[in-house]
């Protein structure tokens, strides 16, 4: 399993992008891939369409996963064990679903989530 990043989604999308292959490969790989709700949120927030909302999910062979109490018990881990900082709480966020789903985690910001590697989070 391989949980994306916001900004892996969407230059995923990209055609030309170093990102796009990998997908593609990983899917024909058999790779399960998902986002969490709070990274598929700030997908949303865009600038996207119908057609990116509708391409980003199709890419989703693991769908969506709900940011639920093990997630936010995990982040609440993350966050604290970082040092508490404000600009890694959404990241934490994040990293918590791919954290609990046991999923290898696709970002392009691999400097923002490297503090959570000690923690349990498996970067790809």
């Amino acid at each position: 399993m391989i949980s994306l990043d916001t900004n892996f989604l969407i230059r995923a999308l990209i055609p030309g992008s170093s990102e796009a292959p990998r997908v593609k490969s990983w899917l024909k790989q058999g790779e399960t891939l998902f986002v969490s709700s709070v990274a598929w949120y700030e997908f949303g927030c865009g600038p996207v369409g119908p057609r990116e909302i509708e391409l980003g999910n199709a890419l989703l062979t693991g769908g969506i996963i709900a940011f639920e109490e093990a997630q936010a018990a995990e982040a609440a881990r993350l966050f604290n064990a970082v040092g508490r900082v404000r600009r890694l709480r959404v990241d934490a966020m994040i990293a918590a679903t791919a954290i609990v789903a046991n999923a290898r985690f696709a970002t392009c910001n691999k400097p923002d989530f490297q503090p959570f590697t000690a923690h349990g989070l498996q970067l790809i």
